[in-house]
């Protein structure tokens, strides 16, 4: 005859889940959490099935809260069928919310440009503005309103007070000695 083995007894205590009959209570406590115990899992999947998983346990816990507020006006056998509505409820809002949200984005902004080329840019308009800086007083003011500015000829004759072949001729002297010196 074999010796009977012995039960070993393990560190961690076994507890059992006790599901609470919502007919056998008659707290709206135990109720919520009898259905949080049995109805939790399924929830999360089926919320997931709708949205993203970090949104479905959110949903399916906002669900939770709201059901607590409002447990002494809902049936305690209908706690469950609540839940399901409160949870698929949510999950429309937030598709709603995230398509809202994607219609209202701001347009995408342009491509960046590589450094060297903002680099460059700003080098030629410090050479430019250096240059410009070299021209005597009408010759810079008449190259600025025209290029700037773009004023016609004629406007930038009544804008100095001067002819307008003054105005050209300013302007070719101009183009000439900034050509020359920048190449």
């Amino acid at each position: 005859m074999m010796p009977r083995r012995q039960p070993r007894l393990s560190a961690r205590s076994r507890t059992q889940s006790v599901e609470i009959d919502p007919t056998l209570s008659d707290d709206p406590g135990d109720w919520l959490e009898a259905a949080f115990r049995r109805q939790y899992p399924s929830l999360v999947r089926l919320a997931t099935l709708l949205v993203d998983r970090e949104v479905a346990e959110e949903l399916v816990q906002d669900a939770f809260v709201r059901t607590h507020s409002r447990l002494s006006r809902i049936d305690p056998v209908k706690v469950p069928m609540y839940l399901r509505s409160a949870v698929i409820n949510g999950a429309r809002s937030h598709l709603r919310h995230r398509m809202v949200q994607r219609r209202h984005l701001p347009p995408p902004s342009p491509l960046a440009v590589a450094a060297e080329v903002g680099g460059v840019a700003a080098a030629e308009r410090t050479e430019m503005l250096t240059a410009l800086n070299t021209l005597p007083n009408r010759q810079r003011e008449v190259l600025l309103l025209r290029y700037y500015l773009d004023l016609s000829e004629s406007e930038i004759a009544e804008t100095l007070g001067i002819s307008t072949g003054s105005v050209k001729q300013h302007a070719h002297r101009g183009l000439s000695t900034l050509s020359a010196t920048l190449g």
